[in-house]
């Protein structure tokens, strides 16, 4: 178990946007910065970091939190794992206590299954030094061209051809069966074991953040019955439709030269990577899916895809072309001359020559994708319609009007065709979508089982209690340590004899005024995490004078920290207006903190009332017959408090 002092320090130490920006493109947006979100699909970003904050927030998806939090749902990390590979990050020395047997068994199998990747790898790449090893897997890492360092850097590996070689030293370190089987790493059947991998040379495949998800492996052997290539099955942790080779060592340079190379092949990356493009990754010759698209998006809104010169290669170019349109990005496309490929290319050339290359050689779809149609259809009227209405439903996908616009004038110079031939067959096309589209929209709709709707006056009653708690923790997260000025009114005896409201002005600091005024209203909040944090905050203001909202990160739970992420990200979205059709009056926000803040608990104090005097007519209607003359005159006192209280608030009720 880590310590708290190295939590501590963790939460002290790592900057939010420095910990996303290895994920996610951020660009400066006033003191905050943004990018497209990496928990959905969108094309205008609504993810913000506040470096100021230390925190984030995701509008798309509705997650948010801190960097440790990031994590826990990019990654799917455990708290342990957030911590660990922060620590590592910025170089903080990691502090365990000992662990129980009960704490090691408690651990999930995702984990479990992460920490068998993790020993695969390493027991992989450790075989290159046997002598086996050395004469078979070394050997072809170095006839392919590849450096010890690059070896070294991809982890690349080899898995003797031996039945059960790796199985047996992950059971001898302590492995289970049970995970080795889950990860596809070992294949069991009845009670014989062996290696999947067995005979190959072996590329970890990594997440973004660098775990080890999968394997791919490559045999070296001529058995036509095997596979030339074999990747890791689908398990709970690797999904080779969402998972890109190379982009953990690809994502700086993705980001930093804000384009990415799309190849096929492992070799291909690992190739170019030498050659010094490292801004390249690969779809391990699976066809390319919107998951993969969409993890290219969170780093670049550009890509190029590189394919072979053969008619194979520039097909399946075209197959992933529309897939990277509908995205959103921009897409171009480099072909190699015949018989060459990028790892041959990237093998024979500078990496100056390689970029002048691949600058001079890459189209935009259009001009590549009519260029090969075109010729295709060359003296064949039939086969040149086709290929016009195929560019058509390519340029359709595009969501911006005004790429589609200049799509549709290139291509009609490209085609020798009127544009508004073009532009009717696009509109057309793009109606045709819409159509399906909402006949799609309406059959998920009816396939959604229905759904009880709860009366409105209990609803409004949620929606009150909801907002006005959401309101108080808000007030205190953001205000909690500035002293205002608060008006209050006493009854005074004047000259009179008589009582008058007298009005008094109160200086204190917010949080003061707040838990003081809870208090004696003996308020409590109804949301089961709002009853965790209010004292968590109140006696951080209490002991500290301030709120560090870091601090405060650090003592919450996954869903806690979410919560208040959204509370101070957001802060248009739970602040009090426009709530007079429930009984909620209040001022703008433009106005002092004194008077949000007392809008806030006077509201509250009106809920209250109204709560006491709903539960003192339910006592009448229970037994009629009782006379309720206490009862009634209770309730008109209540009521007179409420006309009270809503003067206060500058309504008339």
């Amino acid at each position: 178990m880590i310590s708290r002092t190295t939590v501590d320090n963790v939460f002290e130490t790592a900057r939010v946007e420095e910990v996303i920006g290895d994920f996610v493109q951020l660009k400066k947006s006033g003191s905050n910065f943004k990018g497209l979100s990496p928990f959905s699909d969108e094309r205008s970003p609504s993810f913000m970091v506040s470096p100021v904050k230390q925190i984030w927030k995701d509008f798309s998806s509705g997650k948010g939190g801190n960097a440790v939090t990031f994590l826990m749902e990019h990654e799917h990390f455990t708290f342990p794992e957030a911590i660990k590979w922060l620590a590592n990050k910025y170089g903080i020395e990691i502090i365990e206590t000992q662990q129980t047997d009960e704490e090691k068994q408690t651990q999930d199998q995702k984990e479990s299954m992460f920490l068998v990747s993790k020993f695969a790898a390493e027991w992989m790449e450790s075989q290159l030094k046997t002598e086996m090893g050395k004469a078979i897997g070394y050997s072809y890492f170095k006839e392919r061209g590849f450096t010890d360092e690059t070896i070294k850097y991809f982890q690349l590996g080899y898995s003797p051809d031996q039945w059960s070689a790796f199985t047996d030293a992950a059971i001898k370190a302590g492995y289970q069966l049970e995970f080795l089987d889950k990860t596809g790493l070992t294949i069991v059947k009845e009670e014989k074991q062996f290696d999947r991998f067995k005979g190959r040379v072996m590329f970890p495949i990594r997440s973004l953040s660098g775990r080890v998800l999968g394997f791919g492996g490559r045999i070296l052997t001529n058995d036509k019955k095997a596979a030339k290539y074999l990747n890791s099955p689908q398990s709970d942790i690797y999904d080779k439709s969402k998972v890109l080779y190379g982009i953990y060592e690809a994502k700086q340079s993705i980001a930093k030269e804000d384009l990415c190379y799309l190849v096929e092949g492992y070799t291909d990356v690992i190739q170019l990577h030498q050659a010094g493009v490292k801004n390249v990754v690969s779809s391990s010759g699976t066809a390319l899916t919107k998951e993969q698209i969409r993890l290219i998006q969170r780093l670049t809104k550009n890509i190029t895809v590189l394919y072979d010169g053969d008619a194979a290669g520039m097909r399946a170019a075209i197959r992933g072309i529309d897939l990277i349109l509908e995205a959103g990005m921009n897409v171009r496309i480099c072909t190699f001359p015949e018989g060459e490929d990028p790892d041959s290319f990237a093998k024979a050339h500078t990496q100056a020559e390689i970029e002048d290359f691949l600058k001079a050689n890459s189209v935009d779809f259009i001009s590549f994708k009519s260029n090969l149609l075109k010729n295709e259809a060359a003296g064949d009227p039939i086969k040149k319609a086709e290929m016009i209405r195929d560019i058509v439903q390519s340029i359709a996908k595009v969501p911006d009007d005004i790429s589609r616009e200049i799509y549709v004038r290139e291509s009609a110079a490209i085609l020798d065709i009127g544009e508004d031939v073009l532009f009717s067959s696009l509109a057309q096309n793009r109606n045709a979508g819409i159509k399906e589209q909402r006949k799609k929209d309406r059959r998920d709709q009816q396939s959604q089982p229905l759904k009880k709707v709860e009366n409105a006056e209990a609803a409004v009653k949620v929606d009150r209690r909801s907002v006005l708690e959401h309101a108080i923790i808000k007030i205190l997260l953001l205000y909690g340590d500035k002293v205002e000025d608060f008006k209050e009114e006493f009854l005074q005896e004047s000259d009179d004899g008589e009582l008058v409201v007298e009005p008094v002005k109160v200086t204190m600091p917010v949080y003061e005024k707040v838990y003081l005024d809870l208090q004696n209203d003996e308020i409590e909040f109804s949301n089961s995490i709002f009853k965790t944090l209010y004292p968590k905050i109140v006696d951080l203001l209490l002991m500290q004078g301030k709120v560090d909202l870091n601090q405060v990160m650090s003592t919450l739970n996954e869903h806690e920290a979410r919560l208040v992420a959204d509370l101070v990200m957001q802060e248009d979205k739970y602040q009090l207006h426009k709530w007079d059709g429930k009984m909620i009056f209040v001022k703008s926000k433009d106005e002092t903190v004194s008077t949000y803040t007392m809008d806030a608990i006077l509201n509250f104090r009106r809920l209250m009332i109204e709560e006491k005097i709903k539960a003192l007519f339910e006592t009448i209607s229970k037994d009629p017959a009782v006379d309720n003359t206490d009862v009634l005159s209770t309730v008109r006192d209540y009521n007179k408090l409420s006309r009270y209280l809503g003067r206060r608030l500058n309504r008339v009720v």
